[in-house]
């Protein structure tokens, strides 16, 4: 039998005292209401993705390589299908040559705009990446500016969509209404999908624009997607939740049909669009991401709410709460300083299995507005579905965790982030 000492071995050997190791325990203790939430919303969605595989009849002919032109490719093609039932839609283009989740988006708000039509933000402004590709900020060739296509937005109220606002908003040169799902870089809660439910109906009534959701960092972490609610076209990456932490890149457009079979023209090339487009490298990790996906979402939850937990009862601030109701894997915290934010990434980057001896710093990142210090040691390179944290060098100092493929690393993650800034005299346990 093993003494009340030996519990704390394990940490012991990562640098971790036993004071912190417990503190992180029993916040953990405390949780167990919310992981046990966690894990029922895990049921739901994994047993929804596990009939989307079994309705296609996925075997292993669907996994093997193509080349060439990709015509009549059943891996592709089944993936698709597959995806889209998981993600309630009526059809998917799931490709491994979206570079991130930025390409998705920009691919599918040009599938559905042209010259003379209008861009609507209803969630304010983007996330940074797609200031450039939309205009919003510079003056890039190819750009949606560029093209002829207009920009406006409406800025939240109160952490929710300004429905009235988005209305006021709305008119006949508007052809997509957009909303951001996740947080990006503001201290903000995600938007839940139910929540989405009464702006989408709203926005229905008075316009017949196609309603896209920038899904990133949300898929799965509640029982039902934006789609399920009035979405037309959902978008996001697959080195985040939807590829389970085994996709090596790629992301996802899913949707109605009829948006998706537009997005498709620009996919590709107007006339052939999704009929083209082979693969190579084979099609298993995608498939084994997927499945996968609904409890790497659920270890990462775990994980965020963990976090939020600890750094709470250590008397920092934290967006969400460790008790709130979570639409997606990001946690924000915030530090006083920016050697603190520094000390936390860099913590982060200890922890990880890849990379753990390497020292991040600040960099001049493109498609940011200021310095940002990005702390991953990933197997897939920038996966944020793995315990990661990333920061803009500016005030307020917020760092954003996401991801844990399991929850053991998670709760080391957290362990060793606590250890840090109590040596660092940062914070003092209670």
């Amino acid at each position: 039998m093993q003494s009340g000492n030996d519990v704390f071995a394990p940490y012991a050997a990562l640098g971790i005292s036993r004071c912190a190791a417990d503190f992180a325990l029993r916040c953990e203790a405390e949780l167990a209401p919310v992981f046990a939430n966690i894990d029922a919303v895990e049921a739901e969605t994994f047993a929804r993705v596990l009939s989307g595989f079994q309705k296609n009849q996925v075997a292993q002919r669907h996994f093997a390589p193509s080349t060439g032109y990709g015509y009549d490719d059943i891996g592709r093609d089944t993936l698709d299908a597959v995806f889209a039932r998981a993600l309630e839609c009526e059809d998917a283009l799931v490709r491994p040559q979206f570079t991130s989740g930025t390409h998705a988006i920009f691919t599918a708000l040009c599938g559905l705009l042209g010259p003379g039509d209008c861009l609507l933000s209803i969630t304010g402004k983007p996330y940074d990446t797609l200031e450039s590709a939309i205009g919003i900020s510079g003056d890039a060739y190819g750009s949606l500016k560029r093209m002829g296509v207009g920009y406006r937005q409406v800025d939240l109220a109160d952490d929710a969509v300004d429905i009235e606002g988005a209305l006021a908003a709305l008119n006949d040169t508007v052809k997509v209404v957009y909303l951001q799902r996740s947080r990006g870089y503001a201290w903000r809660n995600a938007i839940l999908p139910e929540d989405m439910a009464a702006v989408f109906d709203a926005i229905r009534k008075r316009s017949k624009a196609y309603i896209v959701v920038d899904n990133c960092y949300g898929e799965f972490t509640r029982p039902h997607e934006p789609s399920y609610y009035g979405a037309d076209v959902l978008v996001g990456s697959l080195i985040k939740n939807p590829g389970g932490g085994i996709a090596p890149t790629g992301g996802y457009i899913a949707g109605r049909a009829d948006a998706i079979e537009r997005i498709a023209q620009r996919l590709t090339v107007p006339g052939m669009g999704r009929e083209v487009g082979s693969y190579a490298g084979g099609y298993t990790p995608f498939y084994q991401g997927l499945f996968l996906a609904p409890h790497t979402v659920a270890q990462s939850l775990k994980t965020a709410a963990l976090f939020a937990g600890v750094f709470e009862r250590a008397g920092m601030m934290s967006m969400p709460a460790s008790d709130a109701i979570r639409s997606d894997i990001v946690q924000a915290l915030r530090f006083q300083s920016a050697d603190a934010l520094i000390g936390f990434c860099r913590s982060i980057q200890k922890a990880a299995p890849i990379d753990s001896f390497v020292l991040p710093e600040p960099w001049d990142m493109p498609g940011y507005h200021c310095k940002v210090i990005m702390a991953a040691g990933a197997f897939v390179q920038g996966s944020s579905i793995e315990l990661s944290a990333d920061a803009p060098i500016e005030e307020p100092y917020t760092a954003y965790v996401q991801g844990g493929l399991t929850y053991a690393h998670g709760r080391l993650g957290a362990m060793l982030a606590l250890e840090a800034l109590v040596q660092a005299g940062e914070i003092a346990l209670p």
